[in-house]
């Protein structure tokens, strides 16, 4: 329990780290609070204010604090396995969602929890991450993606009877739920934003 402790707080840490405040520093000189239409210190907002490239930016640093919590924490505590992992990728996520220095109002997790459950199981991790990306680029919502991606996960674990896997796995899923809530609520009052990420993507390639 101590090692596992130890994890969430070490993820904690991580996540608090808001990649989103860097870059909004660094293309608008302002702070993520003050850019688009949520305020949100997450890749949906930074990207819908700042545009694609920000957007990706915000990703892959949120991406890669996750990363560095679970190898952080499984390096400290490699004898409790790989579950570690996915305690130090629910801190993280934590961290990420309610940082302290920001009166625990932060992003919504959804890059954290994407890379936790790939470093902790890497084939389930990965359909679950592309049946996130599927549902968004069928339903050009993101804040659909983002609790399938911990739901399919979470089933998975189940079928697996992973059962401590799959406890965190359902925490994740209502952790997504929550951060997305309003903007799911959105979706039927038309007031959520649609975003074709799919488009955005080939634009990119060429």
């Amino acid at each position: 329990m101590y090692e596992r402790l130890c994890s969430l707080g070490i993820g904690y840490c991580c996540g608090c780290f808001l990649t989103a405040e860097a870059v909004a520093w660094k293309f608008a000189g302002k702070k993520a609070e003050d850019l688009g239409e949520t305020g949100t210190p997450g890749m949906d907002n930074i990207m819908a204010a700042l545009g694609f490239v920000p957007g990706m930016l915000t990703l892959l640093g949120d991406l890669g604090k996750c990363m560095l919590a679970g190898l952080l924490s499984y390096t400290l505590f490699r004898e409790s396995g790989w579950i570690i992992v996915l305690y130090s990728g629910l801190g993280c996520t934590l961290g990420h969602d309610f940082p302290f220095w920001r009166k625990f109002r932060g992003g919504k997790g959804v890059a954290t929890t994407s890379m936790a459950i790939v470093l902790f199981s890497f084939w389930p991790g990965l359909a679950a991450n592309i049946a996130g990306m599927l549902t968004v680029f069928a339903v050009k919502y993101l804040c659909l993606g983002g609790p399938v991606i911990p739901l399919v996960f979470l089933v998975i674990m189940a079928v697996e009877r992973k059962r401590e896997a799959a406890v965190l796995a359902a925490v994740l899923t209502l952790l997504s739920f929550i951060a997305h809530r309003k903007a799911i609520n959105g979706i039927r009052q038309e007031k959520t934003r649609k975003i074709d990420l799919l488009q955005k993507l080939l634009k990119m390639k060429h």
